[in-house]
């Protein structure tokens, strides 16, 4: 009697403590959902207070990205040859120097033209064109031969060698691109919008730094088919 006893206590005990065990792994689940959700919420509330941390994260990752998609596509590099730290410069670049930039211009923009119908979005365009752009192109060259290890008068070098190839091809992307953007984007994502075509403006721009220096450059003079012939030219082999 006494051991039928001990038996059922034992049977209890233990689907006592397996009960037990599976509420405290269902309260560590939710415990931990908890937290996350409001980490989340936190980071979003921050992004919402202060807009410009959002366009720094998205610059952040599309600018090396980007970088990623030049060595590939110009450079044939692959995972095993990729030039992480070029990666790392261009994350650091484009969070503390483009991400600022572009939040600090879209701010200017929506002052100086509070409407949104296509001429104000023209003339921001044009705007941007005629004065952010240079601006931009020039602190990624000079910024990067910087990074790079060249001195202040190679930088300066660079940047006259450079700025008219990139500035060709920009004056026809980023107006009908920010047309767009002002015209139909809200406010408080035209950073964001403005990030994802960047990805493609700066893989260009990597393209533009990189294939200066290299020797496929030879024989090439037209900046809007010479990616291409790059790209084609690795491929080839």
């Amino acid at each position: 009697m006494q051991k039928v006893i001990f038996n059922q206590l034992g049977s209890f005990y233990f689907s006592l403590e397996d009960y037990c065990r599976q509420e405290y792994l269902f309260y560590e689940k939710e415990r931990a959902c908890y937290i996350q959700m409001n980490v989340f919420r936190q980071i979003n509330q921050i992004s919402e207070k202060y807009r410009i941390i959002r366009g720094m994260a998205s610059y952040a990752v599309l600018w090396p990205c980007a970088s990623l998609c030049e060595q590939t596509l110009c450079e044939g590099r692959t995972f095993k040859n990729y030039d992480w730290r070029k990666c790392a410069k261009f994350a650091c670049f484009g969070a503390f120097a483009m991400g600022p930039a572009m939040y600090l211009w879209v701010r200017v923009a929506a002052a100086m033209w509070p409407k949104s119908d296509v001429k104000s979005s023209l003339c921001k365009a044009i705007t941007e064109q005629v004065g952010f752009d240079p601006f931009a192109i020039s602190l990624f060259l000079y910024t990067m031969s910087v990074m790079d290890g060249k001195t202040s008068f190679q930088a300066r070098a660079e940047v006259e060698k450079k700025f008219m190839d990139a500035y060709k091809v920009g004056v026809i992307y980023w107006p009908i691109v920010q047309t767009v953007n002002f015209t139909f984007v809200h406010q408080r994502n035209q950073v964001v919008f403005t990030s994802i075509f960047s990805f493609i403006w700066t893989s260009f721009l990597a393209w533009v730094k990189y294939v200066e220096d290299s020797n496929f450059a030879e024989g090439h003079h037209d900046i809007l088919t010479r990616p291409f012939d790059t790209i084609f030219h690795f491929h080839d082999h």
